[in-house]
């Protein structure tokens, strides 16, 4: 049996692989508690996203719409806690499978019960922007991520919502994605990578960790910009996203991220990508 997919190694520099949507394989269905419980107890990257519901807590869904990705229907905004709970996951064809829905306070929960690997890390990334916060779901966040906390790191696109959430839960990590609401385009439009680099700092000063779209960084590596070492070179560390599956077409993707020295590579394919290339 292959070792845990978490990372690859190359010329000296070990690049973290983590587990897109708590996926160890292509063929998983996202979310699940079984593969959460897993990633954390091998030391892995593990990212999930997070929602706000009806009762002001946090549902780890991507969307929500919950129709597509649970048994459920409706709106997260508009469904109770125990509502959610009640739902099952679908897998990749969209059949039911014997997986619940995951609240955020209930998966720490369960990660108390785990025996975590020093090295794991849970990525939380808030898809909402700080309109969906109040001082009741920051409440909330900041009693359900107090046990692990040292284990989490909270991403989102909105640096306010970074700013709010980490502020309510001392000694979360901080993380930071600038490439939403069109900001790729505009700086591969204009050129001006310093720029966005510089803007990115100051939006999220506290940030340790980026998140940008492998697109960007391969686009500016076709100009000469080395978006990375950028980043780098101000303190942060990059993680690039997002590999979907590893084959024929993604290999020099990933070959090129390597190369370029990404801190973590973002992928829904993360024991493939480890038996190719590490």
């Amino acid at each position: 049996m292959m070792n845990a997919p978490t990372a690859v190694t190359r010329d000296g520099h070990t690049t973290r692989i983590k587990w897109h949507r708590a996926r160890r394989r292509a063929a998983d269905p996202v979310f699940t508690a079984t593969r959460i419980r897993e990633g954390m107890s091998v030391g892995a990257s593990v990212e999930i996203d997070l929602v706000v519901h009806a009762d002001r807590g946090f549902a780890v869904l991507h969307d929500l719409d919950v129709k597509r990705a649970t048994t459920g229907s409706g709106n997260a905004r508009s469904l109770g806690a125990d509502q959610l709970r009640a739902m099952s996951l679908r897998d990749n064809r969209r059949r039911p499978v014997d997986e619940p829905v995951l609240l955020l306070e209930d998966l720490v929960e369960a990660l108390r019960g785990t025996m975590i690997h020093p090295d794991a890390l849970l990525q939380l990334d808030f898809k909402e922007t700080a309109t969906a916060l109040d001082d009741r779901a920051l409440r909330v966040f900041a009693d359900a991520v107090a046990p692990i906390a040292r284990h989490l790191i909270l991403s989102c696109g909105d640096a306010t919502a970074v700013r709010e959430l980490t502020g309510a839960a001392p000694g979360i990590r901080i993380g930071y994605d600038p490439c939403h609401g069109g900001a790729v385009k505009r700086v591969l439009r204009s050129g001006r990578f310093g720029q966005f680099v510089a803007d990115a700092v100051h939006a999220s000063p506290d940030a340790e960790m980026v998140y940008l779209d492998k697109k960007l960084v391969l686009r500016a590596d076709d100009r000469g910009v080395d978006l990375i070492g950028a980043f780098h070179a101000a303190g942060r560390t990059v993680d690039a996203y997002t590999v979907r599956r590893v084959n024929i077409l993604s290999r020099r993707t990933i070959t090129r991220l390597l190369d370029l020295r990404a801190d973590q590579i973002t992928t829904d394919d993360p024991e493939r990508l480890v038996a190719r290339f590490g």
